[in-house]
């Protein structure tokens, strides 16, 4: 996506600050980052259009770094009037990347909007835009909190990806297996495009058990036993959890997966130490 890329093919999400010291940290944090050339930056996007000016205003901001920036966009809540109107507002303002998600119902809104799933958004802006966009969607290794089974779960990514998705985010992961399992089942159904790992870096113990439980992401028992026995040493949290990151990340690169999207949460340094260890 940019035009110089990290050999391991690396990408970033942010979410949209708040505050104007967010915002500072923010812009550091992608200069950091962009110096580590990577394939792109995602913006996240939040539920109901609740940040929506927010993401807009952190896409205008982290793309003066000169690297491709995809804002995340979302159906849910949203009319076909309201997404015509973002997509050209996106174009006019030189953005050809996206991360298509269906969204998460926020509370105390009646409507689902007119599209109800990522893979109608992807039709849509299809329909609407033709190749102008790179498409990304989202995937979950270990399947979605409201999917039945991975089976369905499975089903209803591939349908994403043949409505015209150029390639797929996965939801962050600590068993390698899961991602290899998701894949396999994945190519089984004719999906070709790049399937990209998303990773967590281990920082917080509290904060990732609330973000794991919210998002159906399992922390296997004994990262969560070994966290646990840290208590609120974070030296030894981070310690222990750029290890166990680095060695996903690995075996992951070992196995054959097209690169990294690395969740930073708007932070540097965990990020940047697991990719000293990768690259030596």
């Amino acid at each position: 996506m940019s035009r110089q890329e990290h050999p391991l093919g690396i990408s970033f999400e942010f979410f949209p600050p708040n505050t104007d010291v967010g915002r500072d940290k923010l812009m550091r944090t992608r200069d950091q980052l962009a110096a580590c050339h990577p394939r792109f930056f995602s913006v996240t996007y939040g539920a109901g259009g609740s940040t929506q000016v927010r993401t807009r205003n952190a896409v205008r901001d982290i793309s003066q770094s000169g690297v491709t920036t995809a804002p995340h966009i979302s159906c849910i809540g949203s009319d076909k009037a309201q997404l015509r109107d973002l997509l050209a507002e996106y174009r006019e303002e030189g953005v050809d990347s996206l991360v298509v998600l269906r969204g998460d119902m926020p509370s105390g809104t009646a409507s689902m909007g007119e599209l109800r799933y990522a893979n109608e958004l992807v039709e849509f802006i299809r329909t609407e835009t033709g190749d102008h966009f790179e498409i990304a969607v989202g995937a979950y290794p270990e399947s979605h909190p409201q999917a039945p089974n991975l089976d369905k779960d499975v089903a209803n990514f591939a349908r994403k990806m043949k409505a015209g998705a150029n390639m797929a985010i996965t939801q962050y992961f600590f068993t390698a297996d899961a991602y290899f399992h998701f894949v396999d089942k994945a190519r089984a159904l004719g999906v070709t495009q790049p399937i990209i790992p998303g990773i967590m870096p281990i920082t917080n113990y509290t904060k990732l058990a609330r973000f794991s439980d919210a998002c159906g992401a399992e922390i296997p028992r004994w990262i969560r036993k070994q966290l646990e026995s840290y208590a609120d040493d974070s030296e030894a949290i981070a310690d222990f959890g750029s290890d166990v990151v680095t060695r996903l990340c690995e075996r992951l690169l070992d196995g054959g997966a097209p690169g990294l999207h690395f969740y930073t949460l708007n932070q540097s340094a965990p990020v940047k130490r697991i990719m000293g260890n990768l690259t030596g």
